[in-house]
């Protein structure tokens, strides 16, 4: 069965997701008296998901949360997790379909 290089990449990531999915799952005992919303920096520090996005003759202050952003978006797309912000922090949970 041929994959093309977009399907792996493609398999590759939609994995990644579901990672992320089953560790905020994890997570989420630990926050029961917060409705099981997890603190998305808590997600980012245990899983390292901060990388720098930019060429290295480009600027930017350090690494960003763009991996795991983009991980936790297409996760919400299927609705598979909620995303909530008070105040500057953001928090996820399954939506435990």
């Amino acid at each position: 069965n041929f994959m093309t290089r977009k399907d792996a990449i493609h398999k590759l990531l939609n994995d990644a997701a579901h990672e992320l999915l089953a560790f905020i799952k994890e997570c989420e005992s630990k926050f029961k008296d917060q409705e099981r919303w997890v603190p998305a920096a808590e997600i980012k520090r245990n899983l390292d998901l901060n990388f720098v996005a930019v060429p290295r003759s480009g600027k930017q202050h350090g690494p960003k949360g763009w991996v795991f952003a983009t991980l936790a978006r297409m996760l919400e797309d299927k609705s598979l997790i909620e995303y909530k912000k008070t105040g500057k922090r953001a928090f996820y949970r399954s939506t435990r379909k």
